[in-house]
């Protein structure tokens, strides 16, 4: 198997780098700025969490609703292209002003557009994969996004963290160095999308054209999920993988909110976070290699296993070392986790369809998202700490696990 990569999987790769820094910003600064303005104007930190939550799962709970409506329509010819560029323009406009909102409750909804516009964007971006390389070669393409993703981001959210840090030295107020920081990266992210945009062409797509009606909409969907069903592995694997990767989506997204309520420091949280990065390029990588050597699956339940250790070690977690362990041990399994699902799925699905199932897949990891977010909001709301609601993450991680183990062998673990 060609191991160099092309000149089209290397631009698909390059637009994980750019969507990926405005991930990174999910996980570290934003947080950060929303709880420091909801802070201000007096809302409790367990308030603040829980609220933060609620906007994660309606930005998730809308992309899935559009990746219903929009899935089988993107499988026409020509057609992913269009999508996948209207979603990235949105979320970098959103994002470009994200540091000038003083209202709490103004940034919360701007962010929850962004966050739109980067979710549905990476369902078509997602997509893509089935065109820009082969079946044998979907695990390291894959992997490599992420891994570079990791790498890459680091570069505008490092310009952006002195420039924050620094604000002071630099002559600048908090909140102009923070909107500056968000425009980095929103250059970074659509500058990282025009190779893609400009080479991508659609291979593979479906003949039939799909009217525009909500219930012939609604009706397609019910087919997609009806093939999904008739494919025990897939349909077994779908399930798992909605369990699992709720638990892994709530943690990267709930990380910094979490430990600023157990009283870890801004500097810590941000560093730590960055510190991720670093470590999950070649923990991505070095799972990309050895899944010629070991099946896919087997490597998705080894990190499912990790995620549930993690979950464990965070529940007493309290000081700033131990945020420090435990950002590490996310990132030796949050790159491949995420990559190997994706290419994994990639090979059960027919190619002239892959954006209709990939919408599919998109639903059940944006509902398995909103479940996970959801919980941790209402359960952190009522109990008024946040713990009680992690916990409930451990139950959902051993279900997909357990769910994981029991599909049965087929061609794409080969």
């Amino acid at each position: 198997m060609k191991s160099k990569l092309t000149k089209l999987e290397k631009y698909w790769i390059l637009y994980d780098v750019g969507n990926s820094a405005f991930i990174l910003m999910v996980s570290a600064i934003i947080p950060i700025f929303f709880k420091n303005l909801a802070t201000s104007a007096g809302v409790s930190s367990s308030d603040s969490t829980a609220f933060w939550s609620y906007g994660l799962s309606i930005s998730t709970l809308f992309v899935a609703l559009i990746g219903t409506l929009l899935g089988k329509r993107a499988d026409g010819k020509d057609k992913k292209k269009k999508y996948f560029t209207v979603f990235m323009i949105f979320g970098c406009l959103a994002c470009g002003f994200l540091g000038f909102l003083n209202s709490w409750q103004l940034f919360l909804l701007v962010f929850i557009i962004a966050k739109i516009g980067c979710s549905g964007s990476i369902i078509f971006y997602d997509s893509m994969l089935t065109d820009i390389t082969t079946d044998e070669r979907s695990d390291v393409v894959s992997s490599g996004g992420y891994a570079w993703g990791y790498i890459g981001s680091c570069i505008p959210f490092v310009f952006s963290l002195i420039l924050i840090l620094n604000a002071k030295s630099f002559g600048l107020t908090a909140g102009l160095a923070g909107g500056i920081s968000f425009i980095i990266i929103a250059i970074w992210w659509l500058l990282s999308s025009l190779p893609l945009i400009k080479n991508y062409k659609q291979l593979h797509y479906s003949d039939v054209i799909y009217k525009r009606s909500f219930s012939e909409i609604i009706k397609g969907v019910k087919e997609t999920l009806s093939k999904i069903k008739e494919n025990k592995p897939l349909w077994i694997f779908m399930l798992s993988y909605f369990f699992y990767i709720d638990g892994v989506y709530t943690i990267i997204e709930l990380a910094t909110s979490y430990g600023k309520d157990v009283g870890i420091g801004d500097n810590d949280l941000l560093l730590a976070l960055l510190l991720t990065q670093v470590v999950a390029f070649p923990f991505a990588l070095i799972f990309g290699y050895l899944s010629k050597k070991i099946k896919t699956r087997k490597l998705i339940e080894i990190c499912v296993f990790g995620y549930i250790l993690i979950v464990l070690f965070s529940l007493q977690l309290d000081k700033a070392w131990e945020f420090w362990f435990l950002a590490v041990c996310v990132a030796v399994f949050q790159g491949a986790i995420q990559s190997l699902s994706r290419s994994y799925f990639s090979r059960l699905v027919p190619k002239n369809n892959s954006n209709e199932f990939f919408g599919v897949f998109d639903i059940f990891g944006k509902g398995a998202a909103f479940t996970g977010t959801l919980i941790i909001g209402v359960l952190t709301q009522m109990s008024g700490q946040t713990k009680i609601g992690l916990a409930a993450l451990i139950v959902l991680l051993v279900v997909g696990l357990i769910l994981l183990r029991s599909v049965p062998d087929n061609s794409a673990d080969i």
